[in-house]
C-alpha cells in the first residue's frame, strides 16, 4: 500500500501543481467571467462519468482484483472486456446525446445559453474517459498504481500543452483565443491518457499471455502461472463455441452490473444534486442583486481559482482512498478486524494532521496567494473562508473509501445526500440574503455533518471489531 500511495500521491501532486498554474493562466487569459463558463459544464462531464463508467471501474477493480489473487489472469481480462464493451455502449449513447441535444441542455439545464459550443466539444471526450477509466479499474485491482499515475500525468501535461500552444498560435497570427480553446485541451487531455492505457494494457496481455500474444477465449487452457499453452489454444477441441463464449461473457457482465448498478446510481444522484447546486449558483447570486457576469465571475473566482489552491494538498488523500478500498475489503472479507481498526485510525490521525497543518498555512497565506496568483482580493478572501474546511474534508474522504470497502455503500450515500441537501439548503435560502458568503458558510456546515456521520460510523465498526 505505501508503494502505491507514494506513486499516486506524487503523481496526484504534480498533475495538481500543473493543473493549478493552468488555472492562473486560464483566469489570466479568459478573466473570471470565462472560468465561470468553463466551470458551468462540469456538472455534464460529472454526470455523463457517473452514467458511463464510474461504477463499472469499481467493479471491474473489485473482480479483478479477487480473480488475480488467485492468479486467474484469463478471468481478469474477461472482466475488463466484459466491463470496457459495457462502459464504451453507454459512453457513445451519452456522448451522441450530449451534442445532438447541447442546445436545450445548455439554455434549460445549465441556465446558460453560451455554454453550448463547449457541450459539443467535451461530448467528444466521453468515450475517451471511459476506455482508460476501465483499464485504471483494472490496473487499480492487480495494484499496479503506476499505470493510471501515468495516464493522469499524460492527460494533464497534454491538456495543458495544447492550451498553451494554441494561446500561442492565436497570439502569432493576431486571433483573440476563447475558453473554447481550454475545451479542446481537454477532450487532447483525455485522448493522451486513453492512448497510454491502452498501450500498457496489450503490453500486460503480452506478458501475462506471452505464448498465443492475445488474451484467449474462454475455455482455452493457463498454467497455474498465467500463461497459456499455445498448442492446447489451437486445437480445434479446445476453442469453444460461440453461444459458450456469450453465456460466460453474460455471466460476467451480470455480476458487474450487480455492483456497477448501485454504485452508479449512487453516483449518480450525489451529481445530480451537486449539479443543481453548481447551476444555481449563479442564479441565486443574481437574486442577491448580480447581474449576470458579475455573477458568473464570482462563480468563476471560487470555483476556479479559491476551490483549486484549497483541493491541492487531497491528492494525498485521494491516493489513499483509491488504494484504502481493495485493502480494507480483503481485510474484511479474511475476517482480519485488526488490520481494519489499524485503517481507520491512522486515516483520522493523519487527516487530521494534515487538515491542520494546510488549515494553518492557508489562514496565514491564503490572502496573500490571491493577490499573487490571480490578482484577485476576492479570492483570497474565500480561501480564508474555505481553509476551515480542510480537517473535515479529507477526514470524510478517506473514511468514506473505509466504510465503501467494508461494504456500507448504502450508509456513505445517505451520508453524501444528506450533506449535499444542506448544501443546498444554503444555495437557495442563504445566497440571496447573504451572497457568495451564505455558500461558504454551507459548505463548512455540510462538511462538517458529513466528516461526523462518517467518524460516527467508522469508530462504531471499531468498536465493534475490537469485541470480535
Amino acid at each position: 500500500m505505501v508503494a502505491g500511495t507514494v506513486i499516486l500521491t506524487l503523481t496526484g501532486l504534480l498533475s495538481r501543481f500543473i493543473g493549478f498554474f493552468y488555472r492562473i493562466f486560464l483566469s489570466n487569459v479568459f478573466g473570471a467571467e470565462g472560468m465561470g463558463l468553463y466551470q458551468l459544464i462540469s456538472p455534464v462531464l460529472a454526470l455523463s462519468f457517473s452514467l458511463t463508467v464510474s461504477g463499472i471501474q469499481t467493479a471491474i477493480s473489485k473482480y479483478v482484483a479477487s480473480e488475480t489473487s488467485t492468479r486467474d489472469y484469463k478471468s481478469s481480462f474477461r472482466t475488463l472486456w466484459a466491463g470496457f464493451l459495457l462502459a464504451m455502449a453507454l459512453s457513445a449513447a451519452c456522448a451522441f446525446g450530449i451534442y445532438v441535444y447541447a442546445e436545450p441542455i445548455a439554455a434549460n439545464l445549465l441556465l446558460e445559453a453560451r455554454t453550448a459550443p463547449l457541450l459539443r466539444i467535451i461530448a467528444l471526450s466521453i468515450p475517451m474517459a471511459s476506455v482508460h477509466s476501465c483499464i485504471n479499474g483494472y490496473f487499480y485491482g492487480i495494484r499496479r498504481t503506476g499505470i493510471p499515475a501515468l495516464s493522469q500525468l499524460a492527460e494533464q501535461v497534454c491538456r495543458v500543452g495544447s492550451v498553451y500552444l494554441i494561446y500561442f498560435v492565436c497570439q502569432k497570427h493576431g486571433l483573440t483565443p476563447t475558453i473554447s480553446f481550454a475545451v479542446v485541451g481537454l477532450v487532447i487531455g483525455e485522448s493522451a491518457s486513453m492512448i497510454v492505457s491502452v498501450v500498457a494494457i496489450l503490453a500486460r496481455a503480452h506478458q501475462v499471455f506471452p505464448a498465443c500474444g492475445h488474451i484467449p477465449v474462454p475455455g482455452s487452457s493457463v498454467s497455474p502461472a498465467g500463461q497459456t499453452h499455445a498448442p492446447l489454444f489451437f486445437r480445434r477441441q479446445t476453442t469453444p463455441p460461440l453461444s459458450s463464449v456469450l453465456a460466460v461473457y453474460r455471466r460476467i457482465t451480470g455480476q458487474l452490473l450487480q455492483l456497477a448498478v448501485p454504485l452508479s446510481a449512487n453516483r449518480l444522484v450525489l451529481n445530480l444534486l451537486q449539479s443543481v447546486e453548481a447551476i444555481y449558483i449563479p442564479n441565486r447570486l443574481m437574486a442577491y442583486g448580480l447581474d449576470n457576469a458579475d455573477a458568473l465571475s464570482v462563480y468563476g473566482v471560487l470555483t476556479g481559482m479559491s476551490l483549486p489552491l484549497i483541493l491541492f494538498p487531497s491528492a494525498i488523500t485521494n491516493s489513499i482512498s483509491v488504494l484504502l478500498l481493495p485493502i480494507v475489503s480483503e481485510a474484511d472479507a479474511s475476517g482480519n478486524r485488526t488490520a481494519v481498526r489499524r485503517a481507520i485510525f491512522t486515516s483520522i490521525r493523519c487527516c487530521l494532521l494534515l487538515g491542520f497543518v494546510c488549515t494553518a498555512l492557508f489562514l496565514l497565506f491564503g490572502r496573500l496567494a490571491g493577490r499573487l496568483l490571480f490578482h484577485s482580493e476576492l479570492a483570497g478572501s474565500f480561501i480564508l473562508t474555505l481553509s476551515f474546511i480542510c480537517p473535515f474534508m479529507y477526514i470524510a474522504s478517506t473514511l468514506n473509501s473505509i466504510l465503501n470497502g467494508l461494504g456500507k455503500t448504502i450508509q456513505t450515500f445517505l451520508f453524501s445526500v444528506v450533506s449535499l441537501l444542506l448544501r443546498l439548503l444554503f444555495v437557495f435560502f442563504a445566497i440571496p440574503l447573504y451572497g457568495i458568503r451564505g455558500y461558504l458558510w454551507g459548505m463548512l456546515a455540510s462538511q462538517m455533518l458529513q466528516t461526523l456521520l462518517c467518524t460516527v460510523s467508522a469508530l462504531h465498526i471499531s468498536h465493534r471489531a475490537k469485541r470480535l
